[in-house]
Protein backbone atom coordinates (compact mmCIF):
# COMPACT_ATOMS: atom_id res chain seq x y z
CA UNK A 1 0.00 0.00 0.00
CA UNK A 2 1.63 3.53 -0.80
CA UNK A 3 1.84 5.73 1.68
CA UNK A 4 -0.89 7.56 2.97
CA UNK A 5 -2.99 6.01 1.37
CA UNK A 6 -6.06 4.19 2.73
CA UNK A 7 -6.30 0.10 2.70
CA UNK A 8 -8.19 -1.51 0.14
CA UNK A 9 -11.25 -3.85 1.53
CA UNK A 10 -12.14 -6.26 -1.27
CA UNK A 11 -14.01 -9.95 -1.70
CA UNK A 12 -12.22 -11.79 -4.42
CA UNK A 13 -14.53 -14.11 -6.36
CA UNK A 14 -13.86 -17.74 -7.44
CA UNK A 15 -13.27 -16.55 -10.80
CA UNK A 16 -10.27 -14.77 -10.11
CA UNK A 17 -8.98 -17.29 -7.73
CA UNK A 18 -8.89 -19.69 -10.23
CA UNK A 19 -7.56 -17.92 -13.25
CA UNK A 20 -4.87 -17.00 -10.76
CA UNK A 21 -3.84 -20.18 -9.47
CA UNK A 22 -3.82 -21.21 -12.92
CA UNK A 23 -1.45 -18.53 -14.24
CA UNK A 24 -3.88 -16.88 -16.50
CA UNK A 25 -2.81 -13.56 -17.88
CA UNK A 26 -5.67 -11.76 -17.31
CA UNK A 27 -6.12 -7.76 -16.23
CA UNK A 28 -8.10 -9.42 -13.35
CA UNK A 29 -5.33 -11.51 -12.10
CA UNK A 30 -3.01 -8.69 -12.22
CA UNK A 31 -4.98 -6.86 -10.21
CA UNK A 32 -4.96 -9.73 -7.78
CA UNK A 33 -1.32 -9.70 -8.28
CA UNK A 34 -1.05 -5.99 -7.44
CA UNK A 35 -3.58 -6.35 -4.13
CA UNK A 36 -1.39 -9.25 -3.15
CA UNK A 37 1.93 -7.39 -3.62
CA UNK A 38 1.02 -4.14 -1.68
CA UNK A 39 -0.55 -6.21 0.93
CA UNK A 40 -4.31 -4.70 1.24
CA UNK A 41 -7.08 -6.60 3.14
CA UNK A 42 -8.46 -9.51 0.49
CA UNK A 43 -11.49 -10.84 1.79
CA UNK A 44 -13.20 -14.52 0.94
CA UNK A 45 -16.34 -16.42 2.24
CA UNK A 46 -17.34 -19.84 3.20
CA UNK A 47 -19.03 -20.59 -0.83
CA UNK A 48 -16.05 -18.87 -2.26
CA UNK A 49 -13.39 -20.95 -0.11
CA UNK A 50 -15.61 -24.05 -0.98
CA UNK A 51 -15.51 -23.44 -4.73
CA UNK A 52 -12.10 -22.80 -4.69
CA UNK A 53 -11.06 -25.66 -2.34
CA UNK A 54 -13.16 -28.36 -3.88
CA UNK A 55 -11.72 -27.98 -7.54
CA UNK A 56 -8.23 -28.95 -6.08
CA UNK A 57 -7.32 -32.73 -6.92
CA UNK A 58 -3.99 -32.95 -5.80
CA UNK A 59 -3.48 -33.24 -1.72
CA UNK A 60 -0.02 -31.42 -1.13
CA UNK A 61 -1.82 -28.21 -3.33
CA UNK A 62 -5.00 -28.88 -1.01
CA UNK A 63 -3.02 -28.07 1.51
CA UNK A 64 -0.82 -25.30 0.57
CA UNK A 65 -4.10 -23.28 -1.24
CA UNK A 66 -6.00 -23.94 2.10
CA UNK A 67 -2.92 -22.56 4.45
CA UNK A 68 -2.69 -19.90 1.91
CA UNK A 69 -6.31 -18.66 2.70
CA UNK A 70 -6.11 -18.46 6.67
CA UNK A 71 -4.30 -15.52 5.89
CA UNK A 72 -7.16 -13.47 4.15
CA UNK A 73 -10.32 -11.83 5.76
CA UNK A 74 -12.31 -14.06 6.38
CA UNK A 75 -16.40 -13.18 5.44
CA UNK A 76 -18.99 -14.81 7.63
CA UNK A 77 -22.37 -15.88 6.08
CA UNK A 78 -25.33 -16.05 8.13
CA UNK A 79 -28.91 -15.83 7.96
CA UNK A 80 -29.29 -12.04 7.26
CA UNK A 81 -26.48 -13.04 4.44
CA UNK A 82 -28.47 -15.90 2.91
CA UNK A 83 -31.94 -14.02 2.94
CA UNK A 84 -30.02 -11.03 0.82
CA UNK A 85 -29.04 -14.01 -1.73
CA UNK A 86 -32.85 -14.92 -2.24
CA UNK A 87 -34.02 -11.27 -2.40
CA UNK A 88 -31.22 -10.52 -4.99
CA UNK A 89 -32.34 -13.59 -7.01
CA UNK A 90 -35.93 -12.61 -6.72
CA UNK A 91 -35.15 -9.16 -7.98
CA UNK A 92 -33.52 -9.92 -11.02
CA UNK A 93 -36.00 -12.47 -12.02
CA UNK A 94 -38.58 -9.88 -11.81
CA UNK A 95 -36.44 -7.83 -14.11
CA UNK A 96 -36.37 -10.79 -16.45
CA UNK A 97 -32.19 -11.84 -15.64
CA UNK A 98 -32.22 -15.17 -14.28
CA UNK A 99 -28.31 -15.70 -12.56
CA UNK A 100 -27.23 -19.11 -13.33
CA UNK A 101 -25.61 -20.17 -10.21
CA UNK A 102 -26.84 -18.86 -6.67
CA UNK A 103 -23.98 -18.98 -5.36
CA UNK A 104 -23.28 -15.94 -7.14
CA UNK A 105 -26.22 -14.38 -5.45
CA UNK A 106 -24.63 -15.24 -2.15
CA UNK A 107 -21.00 -13.82 -2.93
CA UNK A 108 -22.85 -10.45 -3.78
CA UNK A 109 -25.02 -10.58 -0.97
CA UNK A 110 -22.02 -10.78 1.45
CA UNK A 111 -19.82 -8.07 -0.12
CA UNK A 112 -23.45 -5.61 -0.21
CA UNK A 113 -23.34 -6.97 3.60
CA UNK A 114 -20.49 -5.91 4.39
CA UNK A 115 -20.27 -2.75 1.80
CA UNK A 116 -17.10 -3.82 -0.03
CA UNK A 117 -16.37 -4.10 -3.78
CA UNK A 118 -16.09 -7.77 -5.59
CA UNK A 119 -13.19 -8.29 -7.62
CA UNK A 120 -14.38 -10.60 -9.99
CA UNK A 121 -14.72 -11.87 -14.07
CA UNK A 122 -18.18 -13.31 -14.10
CA UNK A 123 -20.53 -12.29 -16.20
CA UNK A 124 -23.45 -12.99 -13.66
CA UNK A 125 -22.39 -10.28 -11.56
CA UNK A 126 -22.86 -7.43 -14.16
CA UNK A 127 -26.56 -7.16 -13.73
CA UNK A 128 -26.22 -7.72 -9.91
CA UNK A 129 -23.79 -4.58 -10.18
CA UNK A 130 -26.20 -2.58 -12.21
CA UNK A 131 -29.81 -3.53 -10.36
CA UNK A 132 -28.69 -4.28 -7.09
CA UNK A 133 -25.97 -2.13 -5.03
CA UNK A 134 -23.50 -4.60 -5.57
CA UNK A 135 -19.93 -2.34 -5.91
CA UNK A 136 -17.69 -3.89 -8.81
CA UNK A 137 -13.96 -3.65 -7.71
CA UNK A 138 -12.07 -1.17 -10.32
CA UNK A 139 -9.22 -2.59 -11.96
CA UNK A 140 -8.35 -0.53 -14.25
CA UNK A 141 -6.22 1.90 -11.80
CA UNK A 142 -4.23 -1.82 -10.72
CA UNK A 143 -3.49 -2.71 -14.63
CA UNK A 144 -2.96 0.60 -16.25
CA UNK A 145 1.17 0.05 -16.12
CA UNK A 146 0.37 -3.57 -17.51
CA UNK A 147 2.02 -3.61 -20.92
CA UNK A 148 0.71 -6.29 -23.04
CA UNK A 149 2.07 -8.67 -25.17
CA UNK A 150 2.67 -8.47 -28.80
Amino acid sequence: MAQGAQPVVILVDTTVWIDWFKGNDTAHVLALERLIGEHEDLCVCGVILTEVLQGIRDDKDYAIVAARFQSFVYLPMGQITFTKAAELYRTLRRKGVTIRNAVDCMIAAVAIEHDIPLLQNDRDFIPIVQHCRLKNFDIHPYTSNHKQSP
